[in-house]
Order: C-alpha cells, then structure tokens, then sequence
C-alpha cells in the first residue's frame, strides 16, 4: 500500500487503496460516527485482535487518515482534522448512506463515551 502521511498530499489512488480493506474502511466509517474511539472500543466493534486493529490503524495514520492521541494508557483515534474536504465528504456521505454496513460493529460498541 502507498502511504501519504501528510492529508494535505492525499492523492485519490493512495485514499482508495487505504480503504480497500474491510476492517480499514469500518474502522473510519465508525470513526466518522462515534468522532473518536480507542483501540480496545475497535477490538470490541469488529470482534478482532487488539495487534490486527493496532495495525490497520497503523496504515491508517502513514496514509494520513486518523490522527492519534495519548489519553493516559490508551490511545484514542479520530479522523484527521487535516483531511481533505473531497475525502472526508468521501467517508461521511458512505458511513451516512450505507449504515446497515457498520451497524453490527457499532451496536458491539461497550465504550462508556459512545
């Protein structure tokens, strides 16, 4: 996969192939939803291992597509506040149009704050 780390350089090729994978584009669209969500919250929503989950989001932040912050032990996730305009409205009009498609990984959710 080709990795754009700064969103501002984000080229269309290297967006879609960030979200040619199941577990990435779930991960966003739920990001998208729930605006932040550590990894354990992702391990619960898609029933996956915390290394699996720990290296999607990888590709995700070299793609430039989340941005992490450490809140104490864990590490919380949101979309880039950098992305391109094009790109969010990408991932917001999908997560908006299709949610019968993270619905299962969002009613797994057991975080507090979601």
């Amino acid at each position: 996969m080709s990795t754009c780390s700064e969103p501002a350089q984000l080229l269309p090729l290297a967006f879609f192939k960030c979200l040619a994978d199941d577990t990435r584009l779930k991960t966003l669209l739920m990001l998208s939803v729930k605006g932040e969500l550590c990894v354990c919250d992702l391990t619960d929503a898609l029933q996956l291992s915390q290394p699996k989950i720990s290296r999607h989001l990888a590709d995700l932040r070299k793609c430039g597509l989340v941005l992490d912050t450490r809140k104490g032990k864990w590490v919380y996730y949101q979309l880039h506040p950098d992305l391109p305009v094009w790109a969010r409205d990408v991932i917001e009009n999908t997560a908006t149009h299709n949610e019968e498609y993270i619905s299962e990984a969002l009613a797994n959710l057991s975080c507090e704050n979601c």
